[in-house]
């Protein structure tokens, strides 16, 4: 992720350990992906074994986990910390 906006010339890094709420927000839309995808086994693959949850899964995880970590730092730098730019300061 950039230090500055290329646009705009925004500091993303607000203060020390800023994003570590972005941390939380990564954990709950690795969650609701997981817990989608076992739903999505148990019902369309009817009950498998727990090794191919595992084996759907993991791997899921570890290919969504470049676009988690920079979507869960946008969501919490623009929803919910309510960074918004301001032109002139």
């Amino acid at each position: 992720m950039y230090e500055f906006c290329p646009h705009c010339g925004l500091k993303y890094e607000v203060e020390p350990g800023y994003f570590y709420g972005a941390m939380f927000v990564s954990y709950a839309i690795s969650g609701g992906v997981a817990l989608v995808l076992g739903f999505l086994l148990f019902y369309l693959a009817g009950d498998p074994g727990g090794w191919v949850y595992v084996a759907v899964i993991a791997p899921a995880m570890v290919l969504i986990a470049p676009v988690n970590f920079r979507f869960s730092r946008v969501l919490w730098l623009h929803y919910v910390a309510g960074i918004k730019y301001q032109p002139g300061l």
